[in-house]
């Protein structure tokens, strides 16, 4: 598929979630929807019931991390939130920035900033925003945030070196990034690779973590920490609707995986 194409599956796969208000207590973007296909699992997520700032109705459990929690963000601070969803990770930020600081969510479904609209009315905060856009090409001024978090997103962009460049560009000198997303280590099986269903439920999208964290310090971001990493298992009745015994065997055997990492860099 071609980087518009895959735009477009990911427009319709998360605009349908942001308008089945059935998915708002799903465990992840698979749960036990059929936002993913025949991929109905629960991929990964983290617990966010105990953050700070947590709002129920804005989690639509679509994370594979909880990047705020290692986001060094201060009080003051104006923060980014890339494929800000519902406004989960934007309201956990705003709970640490307070009335002094700004947190703005992009994200590049209308149903979702739509969904984030109308849970921030909710709340009445003044210093949260929500914008569509494209991550490959932000509709943002240079030199703007303090940090930028993620999560679960990037993975979905096709063009990751565009991405990580519009972070460089709008985050301020002395900034920094911290996002959770999916990586594989080894070569994923191509049947997985192509697959649309797959690429919108988090994981076909995913590169190597080298190459992903090669990207980072290509865009000249520096002191780069990857702060925590976890394997994601796939079910062997899912997996055998893509694979072969044998491809099966050697995915399981650990030669190939697929991990949700939570990793930061700054900006000189």
């Amino acid at each position: 598929m071609k980087a518009e194409e895959l735009k477009m599956v990911v427009r319709e796969k998360y605009g349908a979630i942001a308008n089945q208000s059935l998915l708002m207590n799903q465990s992840s973007c698979c749960g036990t929807s059929s936002c993913c296909g025949e991929l109905e699992f629960s991929m990964i997520g983290d617990e966010y019931k105990n953050v700070e700032g947590h709002i129920a109705d804005a989690d639509l459990g679509l994370g594979c991390g909880i990047p705020t929690q290692f986001a060094a963000i201060k009080a003051g601070d104006h923060v980014l939130d890339l494929g800000s969803g519902a406004g989960n990770d934007c309201f956990v930020a705003r709970a640490i920035v307070g009335e002094t600081g700004k947190v703005t969510g992009l994200d590049f479904t209308d149903a979702m900033v739509a969904k984030a609209i109308e849970n921030n009315k909710k709340l009445g905060f003044t210093n949260v925003e929500f914008v569509q856009g494209d991550i490959e090409e932000m509709p943002l001024p240079d030199n703007t945030f303090d940090v930028i978090v993620s999560n679960c997103v990037l993975n979905l962009v096709p063009d990751k070196n565009k991405a990580f460049a519009q972070m460089m560009r709008v985050l301020k000198p002395g900034g920094h990034f911290c996002v959770s997303d999916v990586v594989i280590k080894g070569k994923l099986p191509e049947k997985l690779q192509k697959d649309a269903e797959m690429y919108a439920g988090c994981v076909s999208g995913a590169i190597e973590m080298d190459e992903y964290l090669q990207i980072i310090e290509n865009k000249g971001f520096k002191n780069t920490t990857v702060h925590k990493q976890k394997e994601i298992s796939i079910p062997a009745d899912i997996l055998a609707n893509y694979l072969t015994p044998e491809e099966i065997v050697s995915f399981q055997n650990g030669e190939t995986g697929i991990f949700s990492i939570t990793v930061s860099g700054y900006k000189n």
